[in-house]
């Protein structure tokens, strides 16, 4: 059972941030997959609900006339990850909801939920960090755009307000656009389980040199981070078997990784140099 002691279902976005207005203890819960475990492990500040999932506001993939792709919060990860828009533009996207958890977790997990938990492991956030995606939140003070680097916090934490709901993420054309990208998530029982290392990287070359070079961990500092030192040295670099080793040893300058019981710190140093070599290197064939 689960202790929950007020729960409504919103018919509308804006119904839920009038919920969320009213009660300062309210969460949301879309999928479920993260707040009942919560739950059920006696978290008693997720007792009081505020139901979104199935919204069909929040429940769409589009391109829009400048190329910019939005995808709803409610988006579950098993329709992002045939949906044609995000195979044929954003492939690295469907990768990524092909990893979360198994068949029923991916029917029910949302990329809103995902992206809302804060959790450093979070599967959809490597790949959103290399696509400089923007999420768009709308409270009772209306709407605001913050990319998702900037939305993570710390471990568990982002920047959203109480009474506000993620509603759209956006990926401009410019940064998916002539890119290759790939992602890969390490784990010890693959999708059933927990990243423990997750990389990906998106590749935008000029010729043999590389144009733009982005490259993001999970679980490898205490929230999903892009490697900027790394990608700043590899611009402008013919992309060799060198360079990818060069900066596998950069990622290091901007990563923190930890010894914890899933894995020691000096395995996922292993992990981490190891991934992003092959990232790279994935996201070179794709390069336009």
């Amino acid at each position: 059972m689960f202790d929950i002691k007020k729960y409504k279902k919103a018919a509308s976005v804006k119904e839920a941030i009038s919920l969320l207005a009213q009660d300062p203890n309210a969460k949301l819960i879309a999928g479920g997959t993260d707040v009942l475990i919560k739950l059920r492990h006696g978290k008693d500040e997720f007792a009081n609900l505020v139901d979104i999932h199935g919204l069909t506001e929040l429940k769409f993939v589009e391109k829009d006339s400048d190329e910019t792709i939005k995808i709803g919060s409610g988006m579950e990860f098993a329709n992002l990850a045939t949906n044609k828009i995000i195979l044929k533009n954003i492939p690295v996207l469907s990768t990524a909801s092909s990893s979360v958890g198994g068949p029923q977790v991916r029917n029910a997990a949302t990329i809103g939920g995902n992206l809302c938990n804060g959790a450093p492991s979070a599967d959809s956030a490597a790949s959103l960090l290399v696509l400089d995606a923007v999420l768009e939140l709308e409270g009772s003070e209306g709407i605001r755009e913050i990319s998702v680097s900037d939305f993570y916090i710390g471990p568990g934490k982002t920047d959203i307000k109480g009474a506000e709901v993620l509603k759209i993420i956006k990926i401009k054309k410019e940064n998916y656009l002539q890119f290759g990208a790939s992602y890969y998530k390490y784990a010890m029982r693959e999708a059933m389980d927990i990243a423990t290392i997750g990389c990906a990287a998106a590749l935008k070359m000029d010729g043999n040199k590389i144009e733009s070079l982005k490259v993001a961990f999970t679980v490898a500092a205490p929230k999903p981070k892009r490697c900027k030192t790394a990608e700043e040295f590899a611009k402008g670099k013919v992309l060799s078997e060198k360079l990818t080793e060069d900066v596998s040893e950069l990622v290091m300058e901007d990563l923190s990784p930890r010894d914890s019981w899933r894995a020691s710190k000096d395995f996922r140093i292993h992990i981490i140099q190891t991934l992003v070599k092959r990232v790279i290197s994935d996201a070179a064939k794709f390069a336009v």
